[in-house]
């Protein structure tokens, strides 16, 4: 219990510190946002900022914090300690950046901004990723909340009930203005998502399940490398590249750059804590990391084992409410991917999105492919949506890290965390199943390697070693 309590507050602690070093480094001024400039009704909306950081908190907590951490339990309470330094150094610096560089390029999507800060080529290579990824999360986050609805409901209420229900209410998410249906109805999920997160950790405390302390060993049942499965496992509950294509969309709403600490780092450390608090329940309440993983298998992966531990811990009726909670996190995701990868192909292919014609042209394909995934089995899905997903991240932070340098400010706060994740996405795709399947002592000097060559070209780029030279904006 010690190691959970220590964590929370490190979070709430790297937020009112770190979060302010890296606001200084951005220097937010009172410049006319793009809500004002661009106002059109349908996705430049001037929206009051308690509202939009529901929303973005809605946006990125999907089922990465809950399933993502559940999963990284396996490994024991060293998963603490990725998800809170991952959260406060690299995911939240990750997701600031990615908003706040959007508010001073016109509300331009990830994509448009990497182009911007890293060449033509990596633009093309980020609107393919976002795309792609986008499609994955929208799939992901479409049978995951169909297949616990399921447990919730009668029989004739499948899975393929709930997933053409879902399906639909993407649709409308998609092409309907951002504040006629996601801005009304999340500050609802926003509060079953708070009953969800506070009755777990209510539950757990109050219930007295024994929580484990902090260890260092790897506590995985099948003996799976900590590095760097752990670090892609978890994704949303530290760092996502996912984040990286919502924060532009929250970017076109808002009135004045100085909320953004609050919008931005302050979304993902409240996902951190979501992910805390479900790592600190799949690795106490089966009683060892061994329990987790028979759980895992006899209830059907994780959406199971969440149904499980929320009926035990909080009866019938808690259980209902911190389901509806995990069911609202990856909807309220879910929703927006699809809509981010609306305006992604919009940026991409200069298409106008005022009209309902034009929106529609881009929709409709984007969800009938996501709807076709849905074929696909959810765990393969998962696993290429993990690696594409923080390599999307990477890209961002190197993009995030240019910005700086052309502002003459802290780099290093991007700099750092990119040059990590560039060993975590090469090692990871070096030696997963999924990738290239090669043994730890190829995979790991490759990986690190690569991310030493990915600084020094940053470095040698950015006129900070050799002859290069980057112009101050």
């Amino acid at each position: 219990m010690i190691t959970f309590f220590i964590s929370l507050v490190l979070l709430i602690v790297g937020y009112a510190t770190y979060g302010k070093l890296v606001e200084k480094a951005f220097k937010p001024d009172d410049r006319p946002t793009p809500a004002k400039e661009l106002a059109d009704g349908v996705d430049f909306v001037e929206m009051k900022p308690w509202r939009i950081f529901l929303v973005q908190l809605l946006n990125i907590a999907g089922l990465g914090p809950i399933f993502g951490a559940i999963m990284g339990a396996l490994w024991g309470p060293v998963v603490f300690l990725w998800i809170v330094f991952g959260t406060i150094f690299a995911g939240a610096v990750h997701d600031f950046l990615s908003g706040m560089i959007s508010i001073r390029h016109k509300g331009a999507s990830i994509s448009e901004i990497v182009g911007i800060y890293l060449g033509p080529q990596m633009k093309m290579v980020m609107r393919i990723f976002s795309v792609v990824l986008l499609v994955l999360v929208g799939t992901v986050f479409m049978t995951g909340p169909a297949g616990l609805l399921a447990r919730l409901t009668p029989d004739f209420m499948d899975r393929n009930f709930w997933l053409i229900i879902v399906l639909a209410y993407y649709f409308l998410a998609t092409i309907l203005p951002i504040d006629a249906l996601i801005g009304r109805i999340y500050p609802l999920f926003g509060a079953a998502l708070i009953i969800m997160a506070l009755g777990i950790a209510g539950g757990m405390l109050f219930t007295g399940v024994p929580m484990m302390e902090l260890t260092l060993s790897n506590l995985h049942p099948a003996e799976l490398p900590i590095w760097p499965l752990m670090f892609v496992t978890v994704a949303c509950g530290a760092i996502s590249g996912f984040h990286a294509t919502q924060s532009p969309m929250m970017a076109r709403c808002m009135t004045s750059e100085r909320d953004g600490r609050k919008i931005f780092y302050g979304a993902m450390v409240a996902e951190g804590v979501i992910a805390l608090i479900w790592a600190a329940a799949g690795v106490s309440f089966y009683g060892a990391t061994g329990g987790l993983a028979t759980a895992l298998t006899e209830y059907g992966g994780q959406a199971g084992v969440v149904y499980d531990i929320s009926v035990k811990l909080l009866g019938p009726v808690g259980g209902v409410l911190a389901m509806v909670g995990v069911i609202a996190c990856p909807i309220t995701s879910g929703d927006t991917a699809f809509r981010s990868a609306r305006l992604t192909l919009a940026d991409w292919f200069g298409l106008e999105q005022k009209s309902n014609k034009s929106r529609l042209l881009l929709a409709v394909p984007l969800l009938g492919v996501g709807g076709m995934l849905t074929l696909i089995d959810f765990n393969i899905v998962w696993r290429y949506f993990s690696w594409s997903n923080q390599t999307l991240a990477m890209i961002a932070l190197w993009a995030g890290a240019m910005y700086l340098v052309k502002q003459a400010s802290n780099h290093w706060i991007a700099t750092v965390p990119a040059t990590f994740m560039s060993a975590v996405s090469m090692t990871y795709i070096l030696q997963a199943p999924e990738g290239f399947k090669l043994p730890t002592s190829i995979s790991y000097p490759v990986g690190i390697a690569f991310a030493m060559i990915c600084l020094f070209a940053f470095l040698f780029k950015a006129g900070i070693i050799g002859k290069a030279k980057v112009v101050v904006e």
